[in-house]
């Protein structure tokens, strides 16, 4: 009898266990947030497979505003100026607005860069951890920290600029009004 009460306590108890298990799961499979996440995931994982990113470029245009910037800021304009380019760079304007004024144009030789872009990564993993440790990598002037959030780009007479408000970027020149600066090219 003692056996048989232990036993049927034991089974009492694995079921009980069984239905918190259960009930605790399908607390979690009703939350709107967690469904709406996993619905999300589906569809980016889906857009990402019908429009996948391509493989195919062969050159980069910020790598190679980042690379010319390298040289710019580090004293080694000559090499900046003369630092060849594998395809034709593209013309583009860049109207700088500052509280709603515009103040100033440029012509943009290439492509205007943030300056928040790196060509190696800001932070490296040196030791693998349950929480990860990382560790920060120097940029190509041999320092550390954090760059000034803003772009860069050059002219296409070879000068380096550099913004950090807002600014009106297109492939085609406008006429904007309100210009505070002479423009300079």
């Amino acid at each position: 009898m003692k056996n048989l009460k232990k036993v049927l306590c034991s089974i009492g108890a694995t079921l009980a266990l069984v239905f918190c298990v259960f009930a605790l799961a399908s607390c979690f499979d009703d939350d709107p947030t967690q469904k709406d996440q996993s619905i999300q995931n589906e569809i980016a994982n889906d857009m990402a497979s019908n429009q996948p990113t391509p493989t195919d470029i062969e050159y980069s245009l910020e790598r190679y505003n980042l690379i010319r910037r390298a040289y710019w800021v580090n004293g080694m304009r000559e090499k900046a100026i003369t630092l060849p380019c594998e395809i034709q760079k593209p013309l583009g304007y860049i109207y700088l607005i500052s509280h709603g004024t515009v103040v100033g144009q440029f012509t943009v030789d290439g492509k205007v860069t943030s300056l928040a872009k790196y060509l190696t990564p800001d932070y490296r993993v040196v030791e693998k951890s349950e929480y990860g440790y990382e560790k920060e990598n120097a940029d190509t002037d041999g320092c550390y920290g954090n760059e000034t959030t803003g772009i860069f780009w050059f002219t296409t007479d070879g000068k380096y600029c550099q913004w950090s408000g807002e600014y009106f970027y297109s492939d085609i020149p406008f006429e904007l009004p309100n210009t505070v600066l002479e423009q300079y090219n």
